[in-house]
């Protein structure tokens, strides 16, 4: 067995920024009542004929440039998403097809805002088995088409994205650069997020996820540093699921990272769902805010009251 890596990272966000004060005009709600709730200032909005899977190869197609490499030398394509409109062809076959790729295998993964560092963990296992060689994964959601703008809860939340990372082996002399998942549910309380419905809309239960999230996790995100063989101390960033401010300094405190970058991309980006971790992490290493072969903690959580996360290595 080998190791694995991340090789580079991309994200890609839609042209039109919808703010506060724009979203007071629409329903009953102000900037500093979404401020003071969510954290949130604005986020990005994809128009009508800018499917999931075009905002997922955008963000593919800078990372292989970011990593070297060309489409052709990809093996695997991963898209965790839960906002595509067909079934079949699915996503990551969509985004095959607009980067031109060879025969790569092509798989969705449905795991809401925990589907980013579940397809990271599929894509490590599988170069790990030798099932693969250089894996494309790609989170990318388009919330705002599943989204009920009448309902001031949930329409302040949502934005739209993607962001991507390029997985390979690691050489002979190298340490893995992706560390063992710890990753897991609450089947019980699946119905606290959800995007159900014909036409499907997302809805959830608050204060529930909130005091899920705020109490439950940050011992499981421990461990996930325990099973890396770190400490939390010795993080230099947290990349949490860009869920809402209210429940990513609590947490990323929590955890005990007292020396870490704390990814702050909801503020300007939204929930995107499964394309936050990726889009925020892309950010900090494009902005060099975290350096390179330092610790960094990914959890992603949310629907399904699913979780995932892993001690990786910053590329």
């Amino acid at each position: 067995m080998t190791g694995t890596r991340i090789a580079a990272l991309g994200h890609y966000q839609p042209a039109k920024v919808l703010t506060n004060h724009d979203l007071a005009a629409l329903v009953d709600t102000s900037d500093e009542w979404i401020s003071s709730r969510v954290g949130i200032k604005t986020r990005h909005v994809a128009g009508p004929d800018e499917p999931v899977d075009e905002l997922a190869a955008h963000a593919g197609a800078k990372a292989l440039a970011a990593a070297g490499l060309t489409p052709a030398d990809v093996d695997l394509v991963l898209v965790a998403t839960s906002t595509a409109t067909d079934r079949s062809p699915n996503t990551a076959a969509r985004v095959a097809a607009r980067l031109s790729m060879a025969s790569p295998a092509v798989m969705d993964l449905n795991v809401v805002c925990a589907g980013f560092t579940h397809a990271l963990a599929t894509a490590d296992h599988a170069v790990r088995a030798g099932s693969a060689s250089r894996v494309l994964v790609i989170g990318a959601d388009k919330m705002t088409a599943v989204t009920d703008w009448a309902d001031r809860s949930t329409c302040v939340l949502v934005g739209d994205g993607a962001g991507a990372a390029v997985v390979v082996a690691t050489g002979d002399a190298e340490e893995p650069g992706i560390g063992p998942v710890l990753w897991g549910s609450v089947p019980e309380m699946g119905h606290a997020v959800r995007i159900e419905g014909t036409p499907p809309r997302f809805a959830q239960e608050g204060q529930s996820v909130y005091r899920w999230a705020t109490t439950q996790l940050p011992p499981i995100a421990r461990k996930v540093c325990e099973k890396a063989g770190v400490t939390p101390e010795e993080l230099a960033a947290v990349v949490l699921h860009q869920a809402n401010l209210r429940i990513i300094e609590p947490v990323a405190q929590k955890i005990g990272a007292v020396n870490a970058v704390i990814a702050r991309d909801v503020v300007e980006s939204g929930n995107t769902s499964a394309a936050s971790i990726p889009m925020a992490l892309s950010k900090l290493v494009e902005r060099r805010e975290v350096e390179s072969g330092a610790p960094v903690l990914l959890f992603g959580f949310g629907g399904n009251l699913s979780y995932a996360g892993q001690v990786i290595r910053c590329p």
